[in-house]
């Protein structure tokens, strides 16, 4: 089921940079595009500088991923034949035996505003329209539109804790659901949540970063090359978008396809045992919270696997996901910064016992 767009086909959609020219940043890249594989990790929480892509890199993954099949004319961009990605009204049509329309359409890409009320976001029960006419009057919100989707949440650290809880709880559970004055509507909300922000405008409590599966930290380039790099990319793109969009289009179908692919071995991949025991024993020496860090490490190292045609989890894939897993799960203290990744780099080497001469002084 390759649904790649055709260079016709983008021209008539507003074009936006493509994902594998964007130079740098692999850390955050690979965070986004182990989420999409297996959306359960949970997310990204990326933090770092203004002017880093974050946007950019978010929009560009959204337009790389493969078209979906959807229920025609359904807010709720329910899946055809996956009850679990259906809203109950679909389920009801397809129970009683109607012939379900579908069409299909680009990952719905859906941008949080900083100032959205809970009602945007979860959306609204018509409660006068219930009672007159005896029908539940749903009024869609972001959740609804964001349905097998990507969810971005710029600046999230400032947005209202009891919204990014609503977001989290949605993301975790798949499902969204609105009550008022006794009704009660459910609808599917299965997305892949992503936020970014600024260390320097505060930091999310810690029981809101731990609800994160991935911390990514990206960094201004300081690289002269590298800079001119991206600027005269940049400058490209922007003078003549078309021609650029071209150049890089057998890349961008080349892993649109790695993605389709790594989707559908990921059932496949296995994780042996003895590595279960020491992700575990990371965790504990680590003093982690909770299982969350056991759990997103086990399922982001097997979606990386996947990603590389694996079947078997190694020890490097471990290595390679790690700091993202854990880094956010360390902090305690709200005033405490982030830990840059050494902390659970030196616990890993040790636990998994590679040799690091940073970590000769360490506990043994």
């Amino acid at each position: 089921m390759t649904a790649t767009a055709s260079p016709t086909k983008a021209s008539t959609r507003r074009a936006v940079f493509p994902f594998t020219a964007i130079v740098g940043q692999e850390e955050m890249k690979l965070a986004l595009l182990l989420n999409v594989i297996d959306p359960k990790i949970g997310g990204v929480m990326i933090m770092g500088d203004r002017g880093t892509g974050k946007s950019t890199t978010i929009r560009a993954l959204a337009d790389v991923l493969p078209e979906i099949e959807i229920v025609a004319g359904d807010p709720f961009n329910s899946h055809p034949s996956d009850t679990g990605l259906m809203s109950d009204l679909v389920k009801q049509q397809m129970e009683a035996g109607e012939t379900i329309e579908t069409a299909r359409k680009k990952v719905p890409m859906i941008d949080l505003p900083l100032g959205a009320t809970e009602d945007r976001v979860c959306g609204t029960i018509d409660i006068e329209k219930a009672l007159s006419e005896g029908v539940k009057a749903f009024e869609p919100g972001l959740l609804a539109q964001a349905n097998r989707g990507i969810l971005y949440v710029d600046e999230v650290n400032l947005l209202d804790d009891h919204l990014v809880d609503v977001l989290l709880d949605s993301a975790a559970s798949g499902w969204n659901t609105v009550e008022r004055e006794g009704i009660s509507i459910r609808h599917p909300a299965r997305f892949v949540l992503v936020g970014s922000g600024n260390p320097e405008e505060g930091e999310l409590r810690p029981q809101l970063l731990d609800r994160f599966g991935l911390h990514a930290e990206i960094r201004t380039v300081k690289e002269p090359a590298l800079r001119v790099e991206i600027v005269e990319q940049r400058s490209e793109f922007d003078q003549e978008p078309e021609p650029f969009l071209e150049k890089y289009q057998s890349q961008q179908e080349a892993l649109q396809q790695k993605l389709i692919n790594a989707q559908g071995l990921l059932k496949s991949v296995q994780i042996d045992h003895d590595l279960k025991l020491k992700i575990s024993q990371v965790c504990a020496e680590l003093d982690v919270d909770g299982l969350r860090g056991d759990i997103v490490t086990n399922r982001t190292a097997k979606a990386l696997a996947a990603y590389e045609g694996r079947t078997e989890v190694t020890v490097d894939d471990i290595r390679r996901v790690v700091v993202m897993a854990l880094r956010h799960r360390l902090r305690k203290d709200p005033l405490e910064s982030i830990d840059s990744g050494y902390k659970v780099e030196k616990v890993f080497n040790q636990v998994f016992g590679i040799a690091d001469t940073q970590t000769a002084n360490g506990k043994g």
